[in-house]
C-alpha cells in the first residue's frame, strides 16, 4: 500500500473509531427525566453542569433534570415509571426500599461521604464528637431515626438531651451550649450570615457513619432491558460531576439560579468549595476508582452499623438494594486536576 493510501485507510480508522464513542451528528437522542430530592442547588451541580455543558447529549441523552421539594415526591414517579431516575439522599433509603419490596436499585454514589454534620458553638470547645454528649441537641425526626440512633449505640448518646430541629438556626443560635445537625455545604454559611461567627463543624462521616449520598436510582426493569442508557446516564453524570467541581460550572450554576431563585452565587461558591475540602464527592473509592464509586464492603460495614441501632432488620437481603455493574470503571479519573 503506498503511502496515500495507508495515510487515508488510518485516517478512517481514527474516524470510525471516534463515530463508534460519541453520538453522530443528527442523530436521535434518548429522553431521559432525572429527579432531585430538593429543590436546585451546588449539591445536585453536577447534573446541572452535564446539562448545561453538552455532557448528556455527547452520551446520546436528552436529559431532563426534575427538581424536588417539599411539596414533591420524585421517588414515587420513579417507582411509577413517570422519570428514569431519582437521586436518592443516602444508603438508608436503599435499604428502604428493599425493606418495602420497592424495585429500585442504586447504580452509583456520587457522595462518598454523607455531608451530615453537628454544629456547634465555638466558646463549647468542641473538638471531638463525644464532647456533644452534655449538650442539647437540636435534632430533626429524619435525624432521630437514623443517625442519632447510630449515635446512641456507638457513642452512648441520650434522647434526655434532644430538642426538635425544624429547619430554624436561631435556637442553636441563641443558646451556647448546644448542637445543630445540618449539612456542611450549608448550614454553617446559614449560622454565619445570620449569627456573625463560624459554627464548629463535626463530620459525621469522619467519625464513622459512612452511608453513600446522592446515589442515583433506577427502576429494576430498566437495567434489565435498557442497561446501556444507564450506563451512559452513569458515565455522563460522572464526566458532569468531575467538570462542576473542578472546570467551568458558571452555566451550570446558572441553570441551578434558574430553577431556584434563592440561590446566591455566594452561596454556591460555598458549597463547591466545602464538597471539595471534606472530600465528599471525590475521596476514598473515588480516588482510584472515580466518582460515584461503591463497595460491597461499605454496604456491609453501614448495614451492620444500622442493624446494631435497631434502624434496620438483621434479615434484610441488603445486597438488593444495589449494584456495581454501572461503576468503579475510572471514568472521567483524567478529569481530576493533578497534584
Amino acid at each position: 500500500m503506498n503511502p496515500v493510501h495507508l495515510l487515508r485507510a488510518l485516517t478512517a480508522g481514527f474516524a470510525a473509531a471516534l463515530l463508534a464513542t460519541a453520538p453522530a451528528r443528527g442523530q436521535t437522542l434518548d429522553k431521559v427525566s432525572f429527579g432531585t430530592n430538593w429543590v436546585a442547588e451546588a449539591e445536585h451541580g453536577g447534573f446541572f453542569q452535564a446539562v448545561a455543558d453538552g455532557t448528556y447529549k455527547q452520551y446520546g441523552l436528552d436529559v431532563t433534570v426534575v427538581p424536588g421539594g417539599p411539596n414533591v415526591n420524585n421517588r414515587i414517579l420513579l417507582t411509577a415509571g413517570r422519570i428514569d431516575f431519582f437521586m436518592a439522599a443516602n444508603t438508608l433509603m436503599s435499604f428502604d426500599a428493599v425493606a418495602n419490596n420497592v424495585p429500585v436499585v442504586a447504580v452509583a454514589a456520587m457522595f462518598q461521604k454523607d455531608p451530615q454534620v453537628m454544629l456547634t458553638h465555638p466558646e463549647s470547645k468542641v473538638a471531638k464528637i463525644q464532647d456533644l454528649k452534655p449538650l442539647m441537641l437540636f435534632v430533626s425526626k429524619e435525624g432521630m431515626t437514623s443517625y442519632f440512633q447510630w449515635l446512641k449505640t456507638e457513642f452512648g448518646f441520650s434522647e434526655k438531651n434532644v430538642r426538635p430541629y425544624n429547619f430554624n438556626p436561631q435556637p442553636f443560635i441563641a443558646s451556647a451550649r448546644s448542637a445543630m445537625q445540618g449539612y456542611v455545604t450549608s448550614e454553617p454559611f446559614a449560622v454565619e450570615k445570620a449569627a456573625g461567627f463560624k459554627p464548629g463543624v463535626l463530620l459525621l462521616a469522619d467519625y464513622g457513619f459512612d452511608a453513600y449520598s446522592t446515589l442515583i436510582e433506577t427502576r429494576r426493569e430498566l437495567i434489565e432491558k435498557k442497561p446501556d442508557l444507564v450506563q451512559r446516564f452513569v458515565d455522563a453524570s460522572i464526566i458532569g460531576w468531575y467538570n462542576y467541581l473542578y472546570g467551568d460550572n458558571a452555566a451550570a450554576n446558572a441553570l441551578i439560579k434558574k430553577l431556584n431563585p434563592e440561590m446566591t452565587d455566594e452561596l454556591l461558591a460555598y458549597s463547591v468549595s466545602k464538597m471539595k475540602e471534606y472530600g465528599i464527592v471525590d475521596s476514598g473509592d473515588a480516588l482510584r476508582k472515580g466518582i460515584g464509586a461503591m463497595s460491597d464492603d461499605r454496604f456491609t460495614s453501614f448495614f451492620d452499623k444500622m442493624v446494631r441501632a435497631g434502624v434496620v432488620r438483621s434479615d434484610l437481603d441488603y445486597r438488593n438494594a444495589y449494584t456495581l455493574r454501572f461503576i468503579n470503571k475510572g471514568v472521567g479519573l483524567e478529569l481530576r486536576p493533578k497534584k
